[in-house]
């Protein structure tokens, strides 16, 4: 039996510390949020973002990040733009174990990922990351569901994927933590793009020629940044843009339905909630011109939700790009 705390009591942190426990493992669940803590202690339950998911007993519920202390895995389950100032406090926790994070977005102004931010706050852990088309609605129901666990030090990622892995949740290692943590950022903005096309109902044809062609710009970026070209094609590049695309359960794609519904990127963000790809996308869109790879749905997105071009004149400016050779067989080669 091992010990795991997990950081963040949303739904993925949740969905997390339930498949720990399933593996028999002593688990605890952490929340900054003393409100949060009191009515999970109340009602055993996430209404929200888990409804009619119980959580069990045995799950520790706790406001004092020092609970992580001792651990053999942590799990980092916060938004990415708060993993930094996370990672600050679980300096208090001695020995954190293993250290995992799945946030799946890129820090704004530093560009840096989720496992980079880790190592600069705790630059003494053993950092690995678990990505994949993963909605924490149907991993906290049991519903089959494979990820990836990806670290630079293999053994790290053998221990995670051992401590976790059941019946339920089948988890493979990755070495190539570059390409699958840029592969579950920035997919989250093919699926916002997705979410947009379904708003403004235009069709199937539509919606795979965009996830197509939305892979290949990704990959591309990620292939300039150091992924390696093939990790794209997997679980963490695209099974996760497949699920995050088609689901409603994903939030960017219903933030992009409504977007292109013809709300405000201000008034959908207060209804959904943490939108990962609404800050995705202006990242992505700075990378890429820093690297000179060609984004043009990134770019439209930004267009969109940043300069509000309306969504169907962003459709045509894609529509309406020059005729050119699909060159797809290598992401490295086609950077333009």
């Amino acid at each position: 039996m091992a010990k795991v705390t997990v950081l963040g009591a949303g739904g993925w942190g949740t969905a997390l510390a339930m498949a720990a426990l399933g593996k028999g493992h002593e688990t605890a669940l952490w929340t900054p949020f003393a409100e949060e803590a009191a009515h999970i202690l109340q009602h055993r339950e996430q209404e929200k973002l888990l409804p009619g998911v119980k959580i069990p007993e045995e799950i520790g519920v706790t406001t004092d990040i020092r609970t992580a202390g001792g651990s053999d895995i942590t799990i980092v389950a916060v938004p990415s733009q708060a993993v930094r100032e996370t990672a600050k406090k679980l300096r208090a926790a001695e020995n954190p174990g293993i250290v995992v994070n799945v946030a799946k977005g890129i820090e704004a102004g530093t560009y840096l990922r989720m496992s980079q931010v880790l190592a600069e706050e705790l630059p003494e852990a053993r950092i690995a990351v678990l990505s994949g088309p993963s909605h924490a609605e149907e991993v906290a129901r049991g519903v089959p569901t494979s990820v990836v666990v990806a670290s630079a030090d293999l053994q790290a990622a053998e221990a995670v994927q051992q401590a976790l892995m059941s019946r339920a949740l089948r988890i493979y290692t990755h070495e190539d933590i570059v390409g699958v943590e840029l592969g579950g950022a920035f997919k989250n903005i093919i699926a916002l793009a997705a979410g947009i096309c379904d708003g403004l109902g235009l069709g199937d044809n539509t919606k795979a020629a965009l996830m197509t062609r939305g892979l290949t710009e990704i990959a591309r970026l990620g292939v300039s940044l150091g992924a390696k070209e093939n990790t794209f094609a997997g679980l963490a590049g695209i099974g996760d843009l497949v699920v995050t695309c088609t689901s409603m359960h994903s939030r960017n794609r219903r933030f992009g339905i409504l977007v292109g519904k013809g709300e405000t990127p201000e008034t959908a963000l207060r209804e959904v909630g943490t939108v990962e790809g609404y800050h995705a996308v202006k990242t992505a869109w700075e990378l890429a011109k820093r690297q000179k790879v060609e984004m043009p749905i990134t770019e439209q997105c930004y267009h969109v939700l940043y300069e509000h071009c309306p969504a169907r004149e962003a459709i045509g400016h894609l529509m309406g790009r020059p005729g050119r050779m699909e060159r797809d067989s290598s992401w490295l080669a086609d950077r333009q």
